[in-house]
């Protein structure tokens, strides 16, 4: 599998309001009908930096599984503090789904992802879908999810970060502006209480990822509350976090396997049956 498709994006914009628009990416593999997924992205950057080009690597992972992805450029802290992102895309997402004709085909179905702060981003659009019940989507797909604003998991420890001086505590400082705005459910989905009757989801990290152990907790606790999951832990070393924003063209040994992961997720969210789900890892 190729981790770019070269020549095969292009810049667009989805319409948000009267006089609003947000800006995308549009990456479509040579080939792919239009009736494949269509997926909604997200890039990484701890929710104050971060570009459509460095959204690039993992786009291109996606289409290159079978998807049209629309990577979104969304408003980044401190100058655009929780909800003004979410609420930002989700008005995207909503748009997407309503010109999805446009964008693939009319019966595509819609999915979320997103990396790091942006798999945050996409794991709360999955809540706001939810419970607003539209758009429609057919599945999450969470990349090393940046989910836990206290930072007071073991990966994170043993990575030698924490409450200061990390780019993750200062990403979640800026983001919030106050402390209490981390209780809030589509701030920090981890502490959600209500997580059922949610879109299947496929969460990925590895070994060596510091975000790993609030990726794993989230699946389980996604699992416990009755939605279709799959988690996939890479075994390390993999230098996974820094490829997750790699330079275009630059394709690490993990990028196969987990291609292949997304196209089966994309091809059919549930499994082999509704009530499965999977915990396991995988070789690169």
């Amino acid at each position: 599998m190729s981790l770019s498709v070269p020549g095969n994006w292009t810049e667009d914009s989805l319409r948000i309001g009267e006089n609003a628009e947000l800006r995308v990416r549009v990456y479509r593999a040579a080939g792919t009908p239009r009736s494949a997924p269509l997926v909604f992205h997200l890039h990484s950057g701890a929710f104050v930096a971060g570009c459509l080009a460095c959204g690039e690597p993992v786009a291109s992972l996606i289409a290159s599984a079978g998807a049209t992805v629309v990577s979104a450029d969304y408003p980044l802290a401190p100058e655009h503090r929780f909800p003004e992102a979410l609420n930002l895309t989700f008005a995207g997402l909503r748009a997407l789904y309503k010109e999805r004709a446009k964008w693939a085909g009319r019966g595509s179905p819609l999915f979320v992802a997103g990396e790091e702060a942006g798999a945050n981003i996409a794991a709360a659009l999955a809540l706001m879908a939810r419970d607003q019940g539209a758009p429609p989507l057919a599945g999450q797909i969470l990349l090393s999810p940046m989910l836990d604003p206290c930072l007071s998991t073991r990966s994170i420890r043993d990575a030698q970060a924490g409450s200061v001086g990390c780019k993750w505590a200062d990403g979640w400082h800026r983001y919030l502006g106050t402390a209490d705005k981390g209780a809030h459910p589509y701030a920090a989905p981890l502490g959600s209480r209500r997580l059922q009757n949610l879109a299947p989801a496929l969460v990925v990290t590895a070994d060596d990822d510091p975000l790993r152990d609030e990726s794993v907790a989230y699946a389980k606790r996604l699992v416990a509350c009755e939605v279709d999951v799959r988690e996939i832990v890479l075994p390390g070393p993999t230098n996974w976090p820094d490829a997750l924003g790699l330079r275009p063209n630059v394709e690490p040994d993990w990028m196969g396997p987990v291609g292949r992961l997304i196209t089966e997720f994309l091809a059919d969210p549930l499994g082999s049956a509704a009530s499965v789900h999977t915990e396991h890892s995988i070789r690169a």
